[in-house]
């Protein structure tokens, strides 16, 4: 049997916006060419992105070129803290991305496994699991290529702080410079960003989660001895069309019914809805969740608001979620007046986002719901909360000038 010429295989790191990046870069290549696609992962990180997104942006598993799962057997990953609330950085990502460290071997051999059939394979890995490749890249027939999911200018600045350079960078890129990263990540996540271990050397390049329309000149600045090694570089925009037009089908194929937020939306007016959600990773306290509440409704302004606690390590393990208690019937209340909806189970946010009725986002500014407002138009309320989400919001409202920041 005649051998394919390339095999795509991807690796994420085991945390929902990284799996969502790698996901629609998977669907992306499935869906536009006839290239085998692998992503790999464990079995319960496998199981959430098909259950969450499996239709976004790959039509099916059942399509002409679907992306075939691999599930790889992994320790145990701690969720530290039963209240996440108390503090923001969600601390179960370090011992998850050191736990993908073990994946070493088996990686390597499927991907040995995977030369029997292939001629050569790229391979593409989120850099903050490097290490889980190390055997990997050094097989002349693989190719290897470091996934960034954080905003270009967001690494830049990472990047910029713990080299040695005292080159000047332009007046635009200085004067923004109002931080330290060092106040802003744990030294154990860190480490993960800066870490060059020697075969990271070997990768052909990096990508990133970006545009160059809109993050252009700090992509050429990775580019850069100084920061990014001289190593090539490149923007892969995400592809949120076919997320905007859903085929609405689950990870067995059965089709789904549309949201009920969406029916919701459609009959407000044009640009009157302010969306209100702050990721997987962020759990708000009670207090900051009834004080949310409460200037919703006294706002007058119609939103939606999707309120859900942060992802554990392990979603599917059976752990109670906090249920985050609101005002007494302030659910009911805003819902029965029509000001306002609260949703408390996974909500689209790409076409909420996408709806002609959504005029506003209050957002933690993940990378992702950072570069979903600008796709769909939306303008940003920016509530960071922990790591990135500092940065990402002063580009956003200092560089791009697209929103504005929270004060509290």
């Amino acid at each position: 049997m005649d051998r394919h010429p390339v095999t795509v295989v991807m690796l994420p790191v085991p945390a929902q916006s990284h799996l969502n990046q790698l996901l629609r870069l998977a669907g992306l290549i499935s869906s536009t060419t006839t290239l085998p696609v692998h992503f790999l992962g464990s079995a319960t990180h496998n199981r959430q992105v098909k259950l969450r997104h499996y239709s976004n942006p790959n039509p099916s598993p059942y399509g002409p070129n679907p992306i075939h799962f691999h599930d790889f057997p992994t320790p145990p990953i701690p969720t530290p803290d039963p209240d996440p609330s108390r503090h923001k950085t969600p601390h179960h990502l370090a011992p998850a991305m050191e736990a993908y460290t073990a994946l070493r071997r088996p990686i390597a051999a499927l991907i040995q496994n995977m030369l029997t059939e292939t001629k050569k394979i790229v391979l593409i890995y989120d850099r903050l699991i490097a290490e889980a490749v190390e055997d990997s890249v050094s097989n002349p027939n693989v190719e290897s290529y470091a996934f960034n999911c954080l905003s270009a200018f967001n690494l830049f600045h990472i990047l910029r702080e713990y080299s040695s350079t005292t080159k000047p960078f332009p007046p635009k890129v200085e004067e923004n410079i109002s931080f330290s990263v060092r106040d802003l990540y744990p030294p154990e996540i860190i480490n993960f960003i800066v870490s060059r271990p020697e075969h990271f050397k070997k990768r052909a390049g990096d990508i990133h989660n970006t545009s160059r329309l809109v993050e252009g000149e700090y992509v050429d600045l990775l580019a850069g001895e100084e920061i990014g090694g001289k190593s090539q570089q490149w923007a892969i925009c995400p592809t949120l069309g076919s997320e905007i037009k859903v085929a609405d089908y689950d990870e067995t194929g059965a089709r789904r019914r549309r949201h009920a937020c969406l029916d919701w939306l459609d009959g407000q007016a044009h640009g009157s809805v302010l969306f209100v959600s702050f990721g997987t990773t962020v759990s708000l306290s009670g207090e900051e969740a009834r004080e949310i509440a409460l200037g919703l409704e006294s706002s007058g302004f119609r939103f939606v608001w999707a309120l859900r606690d942060a992802d554990r390590a392990d979603i599917f393990s059976g752990e109670s979620k906090k249920i985050i208690e609101l005002p007494d019937g302030f659910e009911e209340r805003v819902k029965g007046t029509g000001i306002g909806l609260v949703v408390r189970d996974w909500a689209p946010q790409v076409e909420i986002l996408a709806h002609e009725a959504t005029g506003g986002f209050l957002t933690h500014c993940g990378w992702n719901s950072c570069f979903e407002s600008l796709m769909t138009g939306v303008p940003v309320l920016a509530w960071p909360m922990h790591s990135d989400q500092p940065v990402n919001a002063i580009f956003m409202t200092k560089v791009l000038k697209t929103g504005l920041i929270v004060r509290t």
